[in-house]
Parts: structure tokens; C-alpha cells; sequence
């Protein structure tokens, strides 16, 4: 347990989701005082039940990260505000770009603005992604690899990190960013594939449904537990080596797509897949072969411990055990 968050004041702007609902968790656990901020942006993953057994131990503010009123009443007195917050299809990024800049891109400004105009020091978390860098030119992706970003999200993202050492460079704001990897596990939306596809597969592996994979799955891929991700996000924190520094995370396990899929099908014990045709709108925007280079913050101590036929078993377990809560 890190008990290095005790009485600590702890905002999380899209707590209610994926990632931010299970660090609520962990920083509930380590003593935090934790805050939550929330839109509710439909389709994301938004769900009050990520809460569960914690719902008396947070405040939930149903503000959004545009808000600038709300954002600079919520960053009051915060010692770390983990900026989750983000539209997050690559896809509807492509249909609705103007849409996601507005989130991801002014929606950031806003919220520095606001820590900033606050006067204290908080420090900032903010999640990026790994599909900053695009279609790589090698592998292992360390940090300095170009970014070469495919699609309207990943320019914004990219973007939206920029701003974060920018406001560390001209304000001292203490920052750290982390470029998250694709994150399987609990808590996550299982509505549709448009993100989160690790956990789309797997519920369709708990209804013995066929699992569609684009092209013929030899992609490597690099993917985190939810744990893992969370694990660094506390250490990203608290621990002062990494201000005003960019990491990335990953799994140093890279697998072919259509591995991990097939050990989906046998964590889940049913189950099917088969191999298609990428779609168009698919095809333009993947990036082919990812695995990170996690050198830099392995340096640091962290490292991911779940490997993925323990992960893919908790999280269908999971899901199997509160399905009526996520279908």
C-alpha cells in the first residue's frame, strides 16, 4: 500500500471512467482525500458503479474539463490532480474533429489555466497515449521517437501534452506525463469496440460470440492491466525525479494481436475468432507494430507485474461477476 498519499488532497478529472475510477480506488486506499470530476461524456465510460464500495469515500463533481468556472473551484487546495479527462475515439475523432479538439485540446488550457490562476503548486498527472507517435519508424518506442500522429485524437493528445511542459517551462506548474499504453482490466465501458478493444473481446468471449480481427492479427501490440497503469500513476504522483518528465508505459511483453486474442478465448474457456479484412476508415489510421521502450521509467522502480493470462482472468471475472452493471 502507498501510504505516501495520506491526507493528501487528490482531484481526478474523469474519474468516473476506466482509469480514473480504479485509481480513485487505490488512492481511497492509500489514505487520499479524493475528489472527482465528471461529465459523463456518453459513450465513454462514465459509470457509478466503478465507485462501488468507495461511494461514501469521494466527492463526485458532474463537471466538465471545459468548465472553466468548475475547473478553477475544483484545482482549490488540490496537492495532485490526475488529468484523465478526454474524448477518446480515434474514429469519431476523424467524423467530429472539431469536437475533439475542443475537449482535448481547450479543454486542457482550461484546466492549466486554472490550476495556474489558483496559485499553488498541485502537481499535474496528465494521461496521454501512446498513439502520439503514429506508425513507428522502429522498435522498441522510446521517448524521443518521433511522433507522427495518424488521426485527429492523437494530434490533440499530443497537442494537449505539449501544453502540459509548456505551463512547467514558463510557470514552474509541477508536471509529469505519462503516454499510457493500450490498458485492459476492470471498470472499463463494454458497450462497443470503438475503444478498449482488449475488453470488447472479452465480453464477447463471456457471451461465446466470434471475435472479429482486422487483417490477419501479426500486428504486435503491447498492452497494460489496469493495475500496472494505475501503479504508475501513484508513483507519477508524488515521486519529484519526474517532474517535468514524459514516460511511457508497456507491458515488455509484446505479443501478436491474434495471440492475445487467443488467449482471451482461453482465459474465458469459449469462444471463437476470425481473421477480416481491415475497413477502410480501420486501416488509414493503425499503426501497425507498437511495442514501447519502458526503459526510462523502469529506471525509476516501476514495472508492470500482471502478465496477460493473469490479467485477462481477473477481468473476466470481473465482468462475469458484475455483468449486469457494464452490458
Amino acid at each position: 500500500m502507498n501510504r505516501q498519499y495520506d491526507g493528501k488532497k487528490a482531484l481526478i478529472v474523469g474519474g468516473l471512467g476506466f482509469i480514473g475510477s480504479n485509481l480513485a480506488h487505490a488512492l481511497v486506499e492509500a489514505g487520499a482525500d479524493v475528489t472527482i470530476a465528471d461529465c459523463q461524456l456518453p459513450g465513454h465510460g462514465a459509470n457509478l458503479f466503478n465507485l462501488h464500495g468507495i461511494e461514501q469515500r469521494v466527492n463526485v463533481h458532474y463537471t466538465d474539463i471545459r468548465d472553466a468556472f468548475g475547473m478553477a473551484a475544483l484545482v482549490q487546495n488540490q496537492d495532485v490532480i490526475f488529468n484523465i479527462a478526454a474524448h477518446s475515439s480515434h474514429l469519431d475523432s476523424v467524423k467530429n474533429p472539431l469536437y475533439d479538439l475542443d475537449i482535448n485540446a481547450r479543454g486542457n488550457l482550461i484546466l492549466l489555466e486554472a490550476v495556474c490562476k489558483a496559485g499553488a503548486k498541485s502537481r499535474v498527472v496528465y494521461v496521454g497515449t501512446r498513439a502520439q507517435y503514429g506508425r513507428i519508424l522502429h522498435k522498441p518506442v522510446a521517448e524521443e521517437h518521433p511522433m507522427n500522429p495518424l488521426e485527429q485524437y492523437a494530434a490533440h493528445k499530443m497537442l494537449a501534452e505539449r501544453y502540459h511542459l509548456i505551463y512547467h517551462h514558463l510557470y514552474g506548474l509541477p508536471v509529469t506525463c505519462l503516454r499510457v499504453n493500450n490498458t485492459y482490466g476492470p471498470r472499463s465501458q463494454m458497450g462497443h469496440a470503438r475503444f478498449g478493444v482488449l475488453n470488447w473481446f472479452m465480453r464477447l468471449a463471456i457471451e461465446n460470440k466470434q471475435i472479429t480481427v482486422h487483417g490477419d492479427g501479426s500486428q504486435y501490440r503491447d498492452y497494460n492491466y489496469i493495475q500496472d497503469v494505475v501503479a504508475a500513476l501513484l508513483m507519477a504522483g508524488v515521486d519529484e525525479r519526474m517532474n517535468g518528465e514524459v514516460y511511457n508505459l508497456g507491458s515488455d511483453d509484446p505479443r501478436p494481436f491474434r495471440e492475445l486474442v487467443e488467449l482471451i478465448l482461453a482465459a474465458a474457456g469459449q469462444g471463437s475468432y476470425a481473421c477480416v479484412p481491415f475497413p477502410h476508415e480501420n486501416q488509414v489510421i493503425d499503426v501497425g507494430d507498437f511495442v514501447a521502450d519502458i526503459t526510462k521509467i523502469k529506471a525509476l522502480g516501476w514495472q508492470p507485474k500482471t502478465d496477460y493470462v493473469e490479467g485477462f482472468q481477473r477481468t473476466i471475472e470481473f465482468y462475469r461477476e458484475y455483468q449486469k452493471h457494464y452490458w
